[in-house]
C-alpha cells in the first residue's frame, strides 16, 4: 500500500511531530529517517515554510522532492520583515540589495516560466513591487525598466557550468 504525503515544513526544522509525525506514523517508513532526509534537503531555506511530497513503499523505502517556497516568503525571509506594505507604491517596507535578489532569482529559478537568470530577477523585482520592497533603494518598477535597459546584464548573467 504505497502512498503520497504532502506537507508545508520549516526548512531545516521539521520534526517527527505534526504536521509529518501523525502523517508518517501509520506508514512503514522510519519516520527519524524521514524528518533528517528532509532537514538535510530544506538546510538552505532556515525556517522558511517549504513544500514537500514524500513518496513511500510497503518495503518502507521513500523519496523526498522538495518544492521552493513561493516568491514572497523567500523575499519576506531575506528582507526581515512579516508582512508587505498596504500601499506598496507609497511605503516600503523594506530594502535588497541586487545580490539577494539574485540568491531569490537562483533559488526559484526552476519553478519559474523564466528561461535565465536575468527573466527570474524580473519576476522576483514584481514581487517585491507588490510587497512595498525597494531594491538598492530604489522604486522596485525603476529597478525592473534599469534590468531591462541591460544596466546589470553582468550581475544576472548566467553561469556556464563546467
Amino acid at each position: 500500500m504505497a502512498g503520497t504525503i504532502e506537507a508545508l515544513v520549516p526548512g531545516g526544522e521539521a520534526t517527527p511531530g505534526p504536521p509529518l509525525g501523525p502523517e508518517l506514523g501509520p506508514t512503514p517508513v522510519d519516520v527519524q529517517a524521514v524528518v533528517q532526509e528532509i532537514n538535510d534537503q530544506t538546510e538552505a531555506f532556515d525556517g522558511t515554510e517549504v513544500p514537500v511530497t514524500i513518496t513511500y513503499e510497503d518495503d518502507g523505502s521513500f523519496e523526498i522532492d522538495v518544492g521552493v517556497p513561493p516568491t514572497a516568503a523567500l523575499v519576506k525571509d531575506e528582507a526581515g520583515f512579516d508582512t508587505g506594505s498596504g500601499e506598496p507604491q507609497k511605503d516600503f517596507v523594506a530594502d535588497l540589495s541586487i545580490d539577494q535578489v539574485k540568491q531569490i532569482a537562483e533559488q526559484k529559478l526552476p519553478d519559474l516560466l523564466a528561461y535565465d537568470l536575468k527573466g527570474a530577477a524580473k519576476e522576483v523585482v514584481g514581487t517585491c513591487t507588490s510587497l512595498g520592497v525597494t531594491i538598492e533603494g530604489e522604486n522596485p518598477r525603476e529597478f525592473k525598466e534599469r534590468l531591462d535597459s541591460g544596466e546589470y546584464d553582468d550581475e544576472f548573467a548566467e553561469e556556464v557550468a563546467a
